[in-house]
C-alpha cells in the first residue's frame, strides 16, 4: 500500500508506535493480498475491514 499518505499526528508518535503501525499496515495489506488472490469478492474484504472499524470505533466512545 506504498500509494496511500500516512496522515501523522501533531506530536511525535515514538519509534515502537511507529513500528507497530508500520507492521500492522503491512500485515494488512498482505491479508488484502491474499484474499483478493483465493478469490474473495473486494466487497466481501470492504465490508469485513468496516465491520472491524465500526467495531473499534463503538469501542473506543464507550471508554
Amino acid at each position: 500500500m506504498s500509494n496511500v499518505a500516512r496522515l501523522h499526528h501533531v506530536l511525535l508518535i515514538s519509534q515502537d508506535i511507529n513500528k507497530a503501525l508500520t507492521g500492522l499496515d503491512s500485515a494488512i495489506a498482505k491479508a488484502i493480498d491474499a484474499a483478493k488472490a483465493a478469490g474473495l469478492p473486494q466487497g466481501f474484504v470492504v465490508s469485513l475491514l468496516h465491520g472491524y472499524a465500526q467495531q473499534q470505533t463503538s469501542i473506543m466512545v464507550e471508554r
